[in-house]
C-alpha cells in the first residue's frame, strides 16, 4: 500500500498516539549506510574521522532506504578517545578502546573534559549539523550521545568501574562528574548548531537489571542522568533514550524518565527480557513511542526472505497488542541495536524491512 503521509506527518502523529496511515520504521542503520556513498568504498576510519564523509553517510542511506529517522550515532568509544584512551581504529570494523585512560583510583580524579572543538566529538558535532541541515525537512532527526556512566566504562573498563563502584566511589563519582560536564557541554553545541536537531538521544546502557540495581543505578547514573534529561528540554530538543540491555530498567528510563522515544532490543533466550508485545501491554508505550526489536545479526545472516518474514511477524505482534491496548501508533519498527556497519551486512536486508513496513504496517484496530 503506498504511502499517505510523508515521514514528518507520520512521525509527529506516531509521537501524538495519533491515526498514522503505517507503522514508523527506522532499522538502526548508521555506520554501514556509508556504503550507499560513491562507489560504496568509503572505510569506517574515513566516515568516522571527517564531518562531510560523516553526514553523506546519513544522507545517502536515506535516500537508499527511506528512512522515518534519521540519529547521528557515530560509535561508543567517541568520548573515550577525546579523554585520552587510546582508540583502535581499523579500517572497516567499530572502533573500540584498547588502552583505557583510567588505570587506577587516581586516574579518575585527573579526567578533564576535551576541548568539543577538537577530535571525533568535533567530527560528530559538525557531521550531525551537516545532516540535519540536508535531512532536517524530510525526517524527524537527533543527534546521538553516550550517557555519564557509559562515557566512563568505555575510559576505564566496565570491570574496573563496577568493582570502584564499591571500593573507590568517591573516585568514581568525581569522573562521572566530570563526564557530566563534558556531557552538558555537548548538549548545548548541539543545540546551538546551524543545523540544530529536532531531538536528542542519550544512550543509557547500563540502567540494565543484569549489572545493577536500582539503587545502584540511581547513584551511579539517575541523579546524572536527570539533570541531563532536562538540559535537553530546556536547549528545545526532544530527549530520547537508546538502552539494547538485555533486561532494561524501564520503570526508570520510560515512566520516570518521560523520554519521547526509547529505543531497546529484545533478548528471548533471557527469562524477563521484555518482548514487544509485553512492552506494550504494561502500559510502556502509552506516552513513549518505543522502537525495536529486531536482531540486528540478522540483517548480516538472513536472507531478504527471513527478514521479509521476520518484520511481517514483529508488525503483528505489535498491531494486535497496540489494538489491545487502545493505541494508534506508538511503536517503531526498528533493530534491536545498530544494524552492524560491516561489508557484510546485506544492504538489501535493511531495504526488505522498510518496504515490509510500508506493505504490512497499515493499523486497523
Amino acid at each position: 500500500m503506498a504511502d499517505t503521509m510523508n515521514h514528518i506527518e507520520r512521525d509527529v502523529a506516531a509521537l501524538s498516539n495519533k491515526p498514522v496511515d503505517r507503522l514508523t520504521t527506522y532499522p538502526l542503520a548508521m555506520g554501514v549506510c556509508r556504503r550507499c556513498v560513491g562507489d560504496g568504498k568509503m572505510t569506517y576510519r574515513e566516515w568516522a574521522s571527517d564531518p562531510k564523509k560523516f553526514a553523506s553517510g546519513f544522507v545517502a542511506g536515506q535516500k537508499a532506504f527511506d528512512f522515518d529517522f534519521a540519529i547521528g550515532l557515530m560509535d561508543l568509544s567517541v568520548m573515550a578517545g577525546d579523554l585520552g584512551a587510546h582508540v583502535r581504529m581499523d579500517e572497516q570494523n567499530t572502533p573500540f578502546v584498547d588502552k583505557t585512560v583510567v588505570n587506577n583510583p587516581e586516574d579518575y580524579e585527573k579526567l578533564r573534559v576535551p576541548d568539543i572543538r577538537q577530535g571525533r566529538s568535533h567530527v560528530l558535532l559538525e557531521g550531525t549539523s551537516l545532516f540535519v541541515q540536508e535531512l532536517g525537512s524530510q525526517v524527524i532527526t537527533a543527534a546521538f550521545l553516550e550517557g555519564p556512566l557509559l562515557a566512563l566504562t568505555q575510559s576505564a573498563s566496565a570491570e574496573k568501574v563496577f568493582m570502584d563502584m564499591v571500593n573507590n566511589r568517591s573516585a568514581v563519582h568525581k569522573a562521572l562528574q566530570t563526564m557530566t560536564d563534558y556531557d552538558v557541554e555537548m548538549v548545548k553545541a548541539f543545540a546551538a548548531l546551524k543545523g540544530k536537531p529536532a531531538g536528542f538521544v542519550w544512550d543509557y546502557l547500563w540502567g540494565n537489571y543484569s549489572c545493577l540495581g536500582d539503587q545502584e543505578y540511581e547513584e551511579f547514573e539517575s541523579q546524572y542522568a536527570r539533570k541531563l534529561n532536562k538540559l535537553v528540554a530546556d536547549n528545545g530538543m526532544a530527549m530520547c533514550i537508546h538502552n539494547c540491555a538485555d533486561l532494561p530498567h524501564l520503570d526508570t528510563q520510560i515512566t520516570a524518565f518521560k523520554p519521547a522515544i526509547y529505543s531497546m532490543a529484545y533478548y528471548p533466550l533471557i527469562p524477563g527480557s521484555p518482548s514487544p508485545k509485553e512492552t506494550i501491554a504494561k502500559g510502556y508505550a502509552d506516552n513513549c513511542l518505543i522502537g525495536g526489536q529486531i536482531d540486528p545479526q540478522l540483517f548480516v545472516r538472513g536472507s531478504v526472505e527471513k527478514m521479509e518474514a521476520t518484520t511481517m511477524k514483529l508488525i503483528a505482534e505489535v498491531k494486535t497488542a497496540m489494538c489491545q491496548r487502545g493505541l494508534h501508533s506508538k511503536y517503531c519498527i526498528a533493530s534491536g541495536c545498530e544494524v552492524p556497519p560491516s561489508v557484510t551486512t546485506k544492504l538489501d536486508n535493511i531495504k526488505a524491512c522498510v518496504d515490509t513496513v510500508k506493505k504490512y504496517g497499515q493499523i486497523q484496530c
